[in-house]
């Protein structure tokens, strides 16, 4: 890959990061939730799905999805209930300040890690998005696996960095927080998001990208 052409593909990476999004709402209720410690690890998950985004489009797999009525469909449904059903663990999450003891909160490293995964791989937005994007910055006449492998270690960068800047915010608004009522309506607002990205992306179509 020529520099000229990576150094394009990463200030793509910059806007696709920093554009808002499920990946974003994910950090920023998980940073909230349960601190930024262990909410990195819903930042790793985020990451693997990239790679396996980025896979399934280097691999062609992307086209036949797109192609496929029937399994667009799956992808989007599953991730409008899976969406849906975060906002509603966030709705009715407990209001705990982050002084509390954090073992007492929910979540394990890996289900953190599975969160940001599913969120990734299961928004076909992202998929489509990537398929639209990806090839315009692969040269056909070079070795792609390097290539594919180049702009996915970008990508990881870039969103590791962005995705830590939303975790770390939504961590220090927690610490800011005390009254149970306020943190509770915090949650609230944050679930009423997941939701609302969730019944947004139940009228995406294919056409949309």
């Amino acid at each position: 890959m020529k520099l000229h052409t990576w150094l394009a593909f990463f200030a793509a990476s910059w806007l696709i990061s920093l554009s808002p999004g499920a990946g974003a709402l994910s950090c920023m209720s998980a940073g909230l939730r349960y601190g930024f410690r262990r909410g990195v690890w819903n930042i790793v998950g985020l990451q693997l799905g990239i790679g396996l985004l980025v896979t399934v489009v280097a691999l062609g797999l992307g086209a036949v999805l797109a192609a496929s009525n029937l399994a667009f469909q799956a992808v989007k449904w599953f991730g409008v209930a899976y969406l849906i059903w975060l906002g509603i663990q966030q709705w009715r999450a407990e209001p705990r300040p982050l002084a509390a003891d954090a073992a007492a909160v929910p979540g394990t490293r890996k289900a953190l890690v599975m969160r940001g995964f599913l969120v990734n791989v299961s928004n076909p937005k992202g998929i489509i998005f990537m398929l639209a994007v990806l090839p315009q910055f692969i040269d056909p006449r070079a070795p792609q696996a390097i290539q594919y492998l180049i702009c996915a270690a970008t990508l990881w960068f870039t969103d590791f960095v962005v995705m830590t800047g939303y975790t770390l915010l939504a961590a220090k608004l927690l610490k800011a927080l005390r009254d149970p009522r306020h943190i509770r309506w915090t949650n609230r607002f944050f679930g009423s998001l997941f939701i609302g990205v969730g019944l947004l992306l139940a009228g995406f179509k294919r056409g949309a990208a």
